[in-house]
């Protein structure tokens, strides 16, 4: 059987218009930020407002015969665990997978925006975690109402929600082994996670980077010393930084010096990232909101695809130790504190990575200088087993039909570390990940939307995609 395109997006439109987006600007309001970045989660109670309001659309719109369930162990963020018994073959199990906790404010929102203030303007929905991804649970039962309003059969489709992904999913690994017996062994796992290169056309996520977190602090001095006294007698920290940096990487070009940091790129994933240039051309980098005049790092678009998801890469995401530049007085400061986000290839071991980075820059330190670096986190990439040609003709005729294009394939530059985790425990499974998250966006940042009419067609597609994973 055909999914009815045009009943299917009706249903969806409907949906969205009557409780999705009525839902989903309550849940912006709600600054539930992950617990790297909340350690107080737990007394603020923002995280359970949240699990309560989705848990509460969610029984609402449960599929006959499924059932929900907020887990909670120990001291744990809690995560939503839905089961919606099957219609097709027995045995077989399609897990869907989302997060609902957020990132951080972050500074430089546009007049009349904010993170937690919910704003919609024409098709766009802005404020922190709507594309990145309270919609996921919405659009995951949403499908499977779609397929049960028309008679389409479906595998059991486990559906997880957690609520630690920003922060590395440190909290997921014991819900996998508590669930295990619950969720089965997927043939199918879906997720709403990841990005899309257009709003044109389906987009499947071929690969993702890890992630290596850490802080890195310079002290030379006990306490703060006048600048024209200390100054070419005690080295500055910042100095002792920028020198730090250089071994991991290269200013000039942003390349990262390590040559064991890097991994062979496979061959069709090159091609592949040759064909998303001819797509996109250089809307690859001018999607991104730069200041006029500022170029991209490499002319060849091509080479910034694979920049971004097959190479390392250094971010500074926070710093101490420096005052506000009108507070910033004469004085030769006592330290320097970096927070480093290094971005390693898929296939990279992220805790040698991390290992790696720590030797590195502890090394020897110039002057004497007191050198830490703390990691934070370690989460592994992932690149995605050969695509079934079930799963391929399935990719090919929802995006036709609900897009009007061919899907397109990319490897994806931010970290989902429940996939390495899922393509470890169930290797023989085939991944359809895939999101929102396209130009515009923003997710982390300032100004993050939803691009409503993807998040509907994307609904469809998925959709789409369990009713002839059913038939295969």
């Amino acid at each position: 059987m055909t999914l009815d395109a045009a009943a299917a997006r009706a249903q969806v439109d409907e949906t969205f218009a009557a409780s999705i987006v009525p839902t989903l600007t309550e849940y912006i309001t709600i600054p539930n930020k992950s617990p790297m970045f909340d350690p107080q989660w737990r007394e603020h109670g923002h995280m359970d407002r949240a699990v309560d309001l989705l848990a509460g659309w969610a029984r609402a719109h449960l599929p006959d015969g499924a059932t929900l369930e907020i887990v909670r162990l120990g001291e744990r963020t809690p995560v939503i665990f839905i089961d919606v018994p099957g219609t097709a073959r027995a045995g077989d199990t399609v897990l869907l997978y989302g997060h609902l906790d957020k990132q951080p404010e972050m500074t430089g929102w546009d007049e009349g925006l904010g993170p937690w203030t919910p704003v919609l303007r024409g098709e766009r929905l802005y404020g922190r975690g709507g594309a990145d991804d309270g919609y996921s649970i919405f659009s995951s039962l949403l499908a499977l109402r779609l397929l049960r309003a028309q008679g389409q059969a479906h595998a059991r489709c486990a559906i997880l929600i957690e609520a630690c992904e920003e922060s590395g999913s440190f909290a997921l690994p014991a819900y996998i082994e508590h669930l295990a017996p619950r969720i089965g062994t997927p043939s199918l796992v879906v997720c709403l996670d990841s990005g899309c290169g257009n709003y044109d056309q389906l987009w499947w996520t071929t690969s993702l980077r890890g992630l290596v977190i850490g802080t890195l602090d310079v002290s030379l001095l006990k306490e703060g010393v006048h600048s024209g006294d200390g100054s070419g007698v005690v080295a500055s920290s910042f100095r002792v930084v920028r020198a730090l940096l250089d071994r991991l990487e290269d200013a000039a070009t942003g390349a990262i010096r390590p040559t064991d940091l890097y991994v062979e790129i496979p061959r069709g994933r090159v091609l592949q990232a040759a064909r998303v240039a001819e797509v996109l051309g250089e809307e690859v980098w001018n999607k991104f909101p730069v200041q006029p005049g500022v170029r991209p790092v490499s002319s060849e678009v091509a080479e910034l695809v694979l920049n971004r998801t097959w190479r390392p890469a250094l971010a500074i995401t926070g710093a101490d130790g420096i005052p506000a530049t009108a507070d910033g007085g004469n004085v030769l400061r006592p330290r320097t504190r970096l927070k480093l986000s290094l971005r390693v290839p898929p296939t990279l071991d992220a805790s040698a990575a991390s290992a790696r980075v720590k030797a590195l820059l502890e090394a020897d330190p110039p002057y004497g200088a007191q050198v830490t670096f703390d990691a934070a986190g370690a989460n592994a990439g992932w690149n995605a087993p050969a695509l079934a040609p079930w799963l391929e003709a399935a990719l090919e005729a929802a995006s036709a039909a609900h897009f009007g294009k061919p899907p397109m394939f990319m490897g994806e530059g931010g970290s989902i570390p429940f996939m390495h985790m899922l393509g470890q425990r169930y290797p023989e499974a085939q991944f359809f990940i895939t999101g929102v998250l396209g130009p515009g966006s923003n997710a982390h940042g300032p100004n993050e939307c939803l691009d409503l009419p993807t998040a509907r067609r994307l609904t469809v597609c998925v959709a789409d995609v369990i009713a002839r994973h059913a038939e295969r």
